[in-house]
């Protein structure tokens, strides 16, 4: 240890790890004094670090450790979101960051002193380790679906990417734009069939333009027997009239004839 300065580990900015050798200084705070612990001793032991853990337990306070005390030495790590603190000599702090439960950690192991007081109740040795808490699983379970989404949504665009093009989508149209638009339709059938262009994902749309066509031929064959029927009621009605009309005629050639003879008659005598 001999040529490392010593320091303060929650002195803002320093990053710090549990395998770096440190000498740990004296801290000066308003209301206490922490002392560190004989650096020949082994570091004190922690439990398995939870995940997403933003919450540590800190034992052997002193008997007459305040609320405001504790803020006053753990503030100085980061962030304090809420704090419970037993009628024994131990308390739980949850951080805002995970980072600071690091620094907190590095004041395990250092005596407290209130004031300049002696007194037992004035004085402990500080034990931080870290705590279990349903809010920081609950964070770090949301924190891992979001990143699981966005990783979900970056290969999403990614295989779209690599994708070939889809074909054209199927347009509805009118029964006056399926007259101009169906050679069109045809054209497109044919070169799909032709060139074996239908797959898996452009299946669907094949199928339709199918029934599509279909349909369209269904109309223009019920359209033709419609038009083949109105024509044979159109002849039926012609000669109809025409009869009529060659009746008609044949009656006045007969009121006529025999009128013509006798003119003819007269004139002769």
């Amino acid at each position: 240890m001999t040529g490392i300065a010593p320091m303060n580990p929650m002195m803002p900015g320093l990053g710090v790890s549990q395998d770096m050798p440190v000498v740990k200084e004296i801290i000066h705070c308003k209301s206490c004094t922490l002392f560190p612990s004989n650096p020949n001793l082994p570091p004190p032991a922690t439990r398995q670090r939870p995940p997403g853990c933003k919450t540590v337990f800190v034992g052997g306070l002193p008997e007459n450790a305040t609320e405001q005390l504790i803020v006053e030495v753990f503030e100085q790590c980061g962030e304090i979101i809420a704090i419970r603190k037993s009628k024994k000599n131990f308390c739980h702090i949850r951080f805002a960051e995970e980072y600071t439960v690091d620094k907190a950690l590095f004041l395990s192991g250092y005596r407290i002193r209130l004031g300049s007081s002696t007194d037992k109740k004035d004085t402990g040795r500080l034990h931080v380790d870290f705590a279990q808490a349903r809010d920081d699983f609950y964070e770090w379970e949301c924190r891992q679906r979001m990143l699981a989404r966005e990783e979900r949504h970056r290969r999403r665009i990614e295989e779209d990417l690599m994708r070939p093009p889809s074909p054209p989508p199927i347009v509805h149209y009118s029964e006056h734009e399926y007259d101009s638009k169906f050679p069109e339709v045809i054209r497109i059938l044919l070169t799909w069939v032709e060139r074996g262009e239908v797959n898996r994902r452009n299946a669907n749309n094949f199928y339709s333009m199918i029934q599509s066509a279909n349909s369209h031929i269904r109309r223009l064959m019920n359209e033709k027997a419609a038009h083949e029927k109105e024509m044979e009621e159109a002849k039926e009605k012609f000669m109809n009239a025409l009869s009529g009309i060659l009746v008609q005629c044949e009656y006045l050639l007969f009121a006529f004839s025999p009128s013509s003879d006798v003119v003819s008659f007269k004139v002769l005598v």
